[in-house]
């Protein structure tokens, strides 16, 4: 038995893969990584296949960037891990006024936790619990956009509306109202409905949370940034907390440094993840105004009720601090303003193959639909398939095909990749006709 078939063995025998059944675990292909760089994840052969997930999204500077290998050596030499209850330390104390200087104007308190579900749960709790002891306790209910993801904790899965994620939690979760879903990508009347139900019940409205400009799992969907710009002016005249989830959106994978950006808004409270560590180690943040921090002022009955162990752990802390430092030295999101222009050609010209619809672009995420189910959707594995025979690897969202390379991946990479996302595209729908 060569190594490689040892470790799929053992992986089959005793993992359990995320959103994979059972039966899929013992019988889909597994590509057995010995090593990564750059967009290359690499087998202990030496064969090199492109990463097209980002690793799920958030390799947005690619694998084994050195600055960031470096910054694990020197934190890893004075301290690892300390608790950040009554102590701080230089990772955490400066990361936060990093944070602060590259966030959405207002936003200049930040609460660490280990991942996006995390943020997002953090955001809630601080908007639902600002609102029972700042003189309005009726305001216990949230509103969300249709087709929205949030994270797999059950305060996330309740803002979300991804059935297939959801479905089967329904009775653990509590209830978060949303409009109707968009027809034919036309997102005016959903968020007209939306405004709607924050005017009707504006007392009993804790807070709206969104991704801006991207739904990412729910495919990849995008909607106008003068939408969210409303949503903003309509949040503000409730005077009711806009929860902004940049966990896959913010750090330039839409092209500014967050979603939030592109309608020159800024949230009152900020979820922050994947990209923020560079899919180095799990750390998140959730940002938040100085007038909701000043909600929690008080005897230690008033304090957030939330707390987490890795709390701001210094090597998450310290990597994130040289994540924001790469951004400014290498000037990331201009140089990746040529990559994002290329990736929307290649990706509009994707319609010249026959079943392939819906080609959409923001920065360096693109995506288009290669069938009608949707997340249970078949054909994009396919095509999944043939794309890991040519040398990348995809993870599709059912018949949704995306890419999201890293922000600093070189050109002849990026132009191997969508062309192998083309090849692989058309052996699977041209042979199907």
């Amino acid at each position: 038995m060569s190594a490689d078939d040892e470790l799929i063995a053992l992986d089959r025998a005793h993992l359990w893969r995320p959103y994979t059944s059972s039966d899929d675990h013992a019988n889909r292909p597994l590509l057995v990584v010995d090593r990564a760089e750059g967009p290359w994840l690499i087998t202990a052969k030496g064969r090199r296949v492109l990463d097209a997930s980002g690793s799920w999204w958030c390799n947005n500077l690619g694998h084994g960037h050195p600055r960031l290998r470096a910054a694990i050596v020197r934190q890893s030499e004075r301290v690892m891990h300390c608790t950040l209850a009554a102590a701080t330390h230089e990772p955490a104390s400066r990361l936060a006024a990093e944070l602060v200087e590259v966030a959405p104007e207002g936003l200049d308190r930040v609460f660490y936790s280990d991942n996006g579900s995390t943020a997002v749960e953090v955001a809630l709790k601080i908007a639902f619990q600002y609102w029972q002891q700042n003189g309005r306790p009726q305001r216990d209910r949230f509103l969300a956009l249709p087709g929205a993801y949030h994270g797999d904790t059950l305060g996330a899965m309740s803002a979300g509306d991804v059935d297939e994620f959801t479905g089967v939690f329904r009775p653990l979760l509590f209830d978060v109202q949303r409009p109707p879903d968009a027809v034919d990508h036309n997102w005016e009347p959903v968020f007209e409905r939306l405004f709607a139900l924050l005017r009707e019940d504006v007392d009993q409205i804790a807070g709206v949370i969104v991704e801006p400009m991207v739904q990412g799992a729910a495919g990849m969907r995008m909607y106008p940034a003068s939408l969210l710009a409303a949503l903003r002016e309509e949040t503000k005249r409730a005077d009711t907390f806009l929860i902004a989830d940049e966990v896959f959106t913010g750090l330039g994978r839409t092209g500014p440094m967050w979603g939030c950006d592109h309608a020159g808004i800024a949230p009152d409270l900020l979820c922050a993840a994947k990209g923020l560590s560079g899919g180095v180690l799990p750390f998140a943040a959730t940002l938040a105004t100085g007038r909701i921090y000043d909600g929690f002022r008080g005897d230690k009955s008033r304090a957030l009720m939330h707390g987490h162990t890795f709390c701001g752990n210094p090597l998450g802390a310290a990597i994130a601090r040289e994540v924001l430092s790469i951004y400014r030295d290498d000037d990331v999101l201009e140089a990746a303003k040529p990559k994002a222009a290329k990736l929307a050609a290649r990706i509009q010209s994707m319609t010249e193959v026959p079943g392939v619809t819906s080609p959409r672009s923001l920065g360096m995420c693109a995506a288009f639909e290669v069938g009608t189910r949707g997340y249970m959707g078949t054909v994009g594995w396919q095509i999944a398939d043939a794309a890991l025979e040519l040398g990348a690897h995809l993870r599709p969202l059912g018949n949704t095909v995306y890419v999201v390379p890293p922000l600093n991946i070189v050109d002849a990479d990026l132009e191997r990749l969508l062309d192998i996302v083309r090849e692989s595209t058309e052996r699977v729908l041209v042979s199907a006709q």
